[in-house]
């Protein structure tokens, strides 16, 4: 059996799982819900959430049709009402039992779907002036969106909104290129409740469509052991080698990242297990909790799910899926092998040694035993790009297929109880990442009213000077300030919104601009001050947070080069490129991010010294630039540099081995 020797297989312990809750909730608020004690709430609770669920898989699959607006709204109203349900108002208020206040809060998030079903045809109609009744509603939603994102994700992103809010109101009184004729209150609020821009817009459809059902998804393939297979085959793969703890966090927190998309919760998950393991094998507690965080927050780079964000990409930018993935692939590969070159060339240097073999699985037993689960993400990745069904019903398949695969083997069988905790956990899953899509619907349907969006891209152009290099770099600090503390998935709505037409504006194309906004939106998770990913790490290793931080952003480094790079050059996103062109900048840009690591680290064979390390950087951006002359500049270079540190290992009597 692959458990029998696996050391990373260990059944975690009542004691364990509350210790691993309690570092999720120290550092991520949309963790601490309430815990309530009496049993009839509990399952009134439960049974709530399993509801919400259901009815998201049948909208998925077709089963049930409706108008946009009715769906959106219906799924506003039952996140609003579980948001004042789990969460209390403030940090003393009770865990155990639901506020009178919530209740009111509660039972006026049921009423906003109500009201809109109701009122759907006035809506719609042809010249509808919206009543007083209708602002006040309007209103009420605002509210209650903002109160609950409050609750969940802390204040930062409801005060962006209420200064959205005012600028709708109050522009005539802005100066310079920001000022706009002002809009009553009234129409805000329509154009924010009533109409399909603002909070029932593309942010909420998103969140009402792709990212509820991949988040089923990927909580139907923990329940089964999805979590306990990657943890596996990574483990058996690189366990045994230099750095395998290290290099098993990076495999296994990035195949979970790809399928959760949530970086905290992977951080807590596989860090429990990996970072002491790193850590006992001789690296600093600051590097071993960085490990993980950049590996947790590049899961959702990671094709072919990247954590639900290829599905929201595509559906901004109104392409195919497979477009997307296709884009993603060599920049994904060039971010991983960065951290993996960084963890063997840190391994090396520190005479580090791999994991005995008799504690590690092998990869045949570990597919033996639980390898059909790879069966469901090949079924949905095979129907992305060979089927014409709907992404929709692609998911809602394969969740039934993964549900029916687990059956197979009694390691992953889940019981019908199994089945309706998954569902249950679905939906408090999909809770902050939902509210905080409504809450950015906000801020997309001001931006859209008063063209905030194109006047941002012009101050953004202007600054840069015209300059792609410099609008790329003020974009980059745009992106990587809006997206602090927030989920990925919504800190890309908001960069796309703003800072993205700044990027398309100078002719950069969509794909190119789009992604690369996401990648320094995500990247907030890992960047100091406010880094989620890396302080959670921090808080298992025990290392200093805002040095944890700073570790991950150097072993990330490949990543915030590689969106500089694949905006110059559209072969790094694979756009118009033969089959071998494209393994060719594959083979180059990972000759060029080893080189990166070089500079990085300081390491190769030998202590590396300062002015190869400068020519190391250098040369890897000849290498991931990919044209014929820097490529045969940069692999000359490359040859330069492992010929001169081989002969500065023999010089010192050192072995050369990689």
């Amino acid at each position: 059996m692959a458990e029998e020797n696996n050391i990373f297989a260990t059944e975690l312990s009542a004691e364990e799982l509350a210790k691993q809750e309690a570092m999720l909730e120290k550092h991520e608020k949309s963790a601490r819900t309430r815990k309530f004690d009496s049993p009839t709430m509990k399952k009134a609770l439960s049974l709530f959430c399993f509801l919400f669920t259901v009815y998201h898989l049948v909208y998925a699959a077709g089963l049930l049709t409706m108008v946009n607006l009715w769906h959106h709204s219906i799924h506003v109203g039952l996140i609003l009402i579980l948001s004042f349900v789990l969460y209390p108002a403030y940090e003393k208020a009770s865990r155990k039992k639901v506020a009178w206040y919530d209740v009111i809060f509660a039972v006026l998030s049921l009423a906003e779907p109500i009201y809109v079903l109701a009122r759907y045809n006035a809506f719609m109609s042809t010249g509808f002036k919206p009543s007083t009744l209708d602002i006040i509603m309007g209103t009420i939603l605002v509210i209650l969106v903002l109160e609950a994102t409050r609750r969940i994700s802390g204040p930062a992103l409801p005060i962006l909104c209420i200064i959205f809010l005012l600028y709708g109101l109050f522009g005539r009184y802005v100066p310079g290129i920001f000022m706009h004729r002002g809009y009553s209150w009234t129409k805000i609020i329509q154009y924010l409740t009533i109409d399909i821009y603002g909070i029932y817009g593309s942010s909420i459809k998103v969140s009402a469509t792709y990212i509820v059902i991949f988040i089923i998804f990927g909580e139907v393939m923990n329940k089964c052991g999805m979590g306990q297979l990657f943890n596996d085959l990574a483990s058996a793969i690189a366990g045994g080698t230099k750095g395998g703890p290290a290099k098993v966090g990076v495999i296994a927190s990035g195949l979970l990242g790809m399928i959760n998309g949530a970086a905290v919760a992977v951080v807590v998950t596989t860090g429990s297990f990996t970072i002491p393991l790193m850590k006992k094998s001789g690296y600093t507690d600051e590097f071993s909790g960085a490990v993980v965080a950049t590996a947790s927050v590049g899961g959702q780079l990671m094709p072919p799910i990247m954590g639900a964000a290829a599905f929201v990409m595509a559906e901004t930018l109104g392409v195919k899926y497979s477009v997307i993935v296709k884009a993603a692939v060599i920049p994904a590969i060039v971010y991983y092998a960065g951290i993996l070159f960084q963890v063997q060339l840190r391994a090396n240097k520190e005479k580090m040694f791999g994991l005995p073999k008799d504690q590690l699985p092998k990869i045949g037993g570990v597919l033996k035993e639980r390898g059909h689960l790879i069966i469901p993400i090949a079924f949905l990745v095979i129907m992305m790009f060979a089927s014409g069904w709907t992404v929709l019903k692609i998911a809602f398949w394969t969740i039934i297929l993964t549900i029916v695969v687990a059956e197979l083997r009694p390691v992953s069988r889940m019981s019908l109880k199994d089945i309706y905790d998954a569902f249950a956990q679905s939906a408090r899953s999909t809770v902050s990442v939902a509210i905080s899509c409504a809450c950015v619907g906000i801020i997309v349907g001001v931006c859209s009213l008063t063209g905030f969006a194109l006047n941002i891209a012009s101050a953004i152009i202007s600054i840069g000077q015209s300059s792609i290099f410099l609008t790329l770099l003020f974009t980059m600090v745009t992106c990587m300030i809006l997206g602090m503390g927030l989920p990925s998935i919504p800190s890309y709505l908001i960069t796309a919104t703003i800072a993205a037409p700044a990027l398309v504006k100078l002719g950069i194309p969509d794909l190119s601009a789009h992604m690369f906004c996401f990648y320094f939106a995500m990247f907030a998770n890992l960047t100091p001050p406010v880094a989620l990913a890396s302080f959670a790490a921090a808080g298992i290793s025990g290392g200093n947070p805002m040095k944890t931080g700073w570790v991950s952003v150097k072993l990330a480094i490949a990543g915030f080069i590689v969106p500089y790079m694949f905006v110059y050059n559209q072969g790094l996103l694979l756009d118009g490129v033969t089959l071998l062109s494209g393994i060719w900048i594959l083979i180059t840009s990972v000759i060029g991010v080893f080189l990166i690591s070089v500079a990085a680290e300081g390491y190769l064979f030998a202590k590396v010294p300062i002015l190869i390390r400068a020519v190391s950087a250098v040369t890897a951006l000849l290498l991931i630039n990919s044209s014929i002359a820097t490529d045969v500049v940069g692999l000359a270079l490359c040859a330069a540099i492992v010929v001169f540190q081989v002969a500065n290992a023999k010089r010192q009597g050192l072995k050369i081995a990689f």
